[in-house]
């Protein structure tokens, strides 16, 4: 699994992140926020999204009940439950989008690759009525 400093590396990065995002996002929204905040912040909802993709399970609702609500209640202690949770990944999918694409992604080398296979999508007597795209 990964490490407690990994994990808080990634959180500190996150964190940065979030801020800046909600500074830039404040100035462009209209009206006041009259929502109750939510206990747990939109970086930590962020980190535990990156980190399931770090553990060896594949399966989030098993990752977040039986692992990160037993075993990482140091690292995260206010940890909401798994629908509320699931309602909140929703919510911050883009902030989570545009730290992926702003930090995560590598650099472009000189040399790309395309694949062009065709792929089969209907038998060949079907053809003509394909409507895929």
């Amino acid at each position: 699994m990964i490490t407690c400093s990994k994990i808080t590396e990634i959180f500190c990065l996150v964190d940065e992140f979030c801020k800046k995002y909600s500074q830039v996002i404040d100035k462009a929204l209209l009206g006041n926020k009259s929502k109750r905040p939510c206990r747990m912040s939109s970086s930590e909802i962020i980190t535990i999204m990156i980190i399931l993709q770090h553990s060896s399970m594949r399966n989030f609702k098993h990752f977040y009940l039986n692992y990160l609500q037993k075993h990482m209640t140091k690292e995260f202690p206010k940890t909401v439950s798994y629908n509320r949770f699931v309602e909140l990944m929703q919510q911050n999918l883009l902030p989570l989008t545009l730290f992926l694409k702003t930090f995560c992604l590598g650099k472009c080398t000189e040399i790309s690759f395309i694949d062009s296979t065709p792929i089969r999508v209907c038998k060949h007597k079907r053809i003509s009525r394909n409507k895929v795209f």
